[in-house]
């Protein structure tokens, strides 16, 4: 069950979910409109599942910064979210989608017990500039049925997340080194 803006907010006041920065101008009917961060990770050479990706960092100026087709762009969610009482369920829009921007279509689920800046898997069909900060996507919250298991009490790989993290598919050729 989605829960809906409303009942987003109540939970959020009952201290259920974590929405850091909140602003309740963001809540929508049944979802809560999150924000680029200000950095992304630019992977633009080959890649590889069984090594660790290449990157270049770079802080998304105020005057914005053009996405390119063909690059793998990593970003991270400004607000920082999560509950361990809800599951979450984190997408673009349809404003991001019209302008040819995918964002998140491969792990739009985060677990309950989970509270992260979300890294962002970003992709761009055309050369389109954005900007830090900005409207980019929905984050629904769901109701789990079933005894509660919380993401951080069962050590699964991104539990230390703390902003934009590139795969770690690799650990499972090399055993968890590089």
């Amino acid at each position: 069950m989605i829960l809906t803006g409303p009942a987003i907010a109540a939970a959020r006041a009952a201290g259920e979910i974590t929405i850091e920065p909140y602003d309740p101008a963001r809540l929508s009917p049944n979802a809560y409109d999150w924000r680029l961060g200000d950095t992304l990770r630019i992977c633009a050479a080959g890649l590889d599942a069984a090594a660790p990706t290449p990157y270049a960092e770079t802080t998304i100026p105020p005057s914005g910064l053009v996405l390119e087709p063909g690059i793998l762009y990593l970003g991270v969610t400004h607000e920082r979210t999560g509950s361990e009482a809800y599951a979450q369920f984190l997408n673009g829009d349809r404003t991001m989608g019209a302008l040819g921007v995918w964002v998140h279509v491969s792990a739009p689920l985060g677990h309950q017990g989970h509270a992260i800046h979300w890294t962002l898997e970003i992709r761009a069909a055309k050369p389109v500039r954005v900007y830090p900060q900005m409207t980019f996507g929905k984050l629904i919250f769901i109701r789990c049925l079933g005894a509660p298991a919380s993401y951080q009490l069962h050590g699964l790989k991104y539990t230390a997340t703390t902003g934009i993290d590139i795969s770690r598919l690799y650990e499972e050729f090399t055993g968890g080194t590089t």
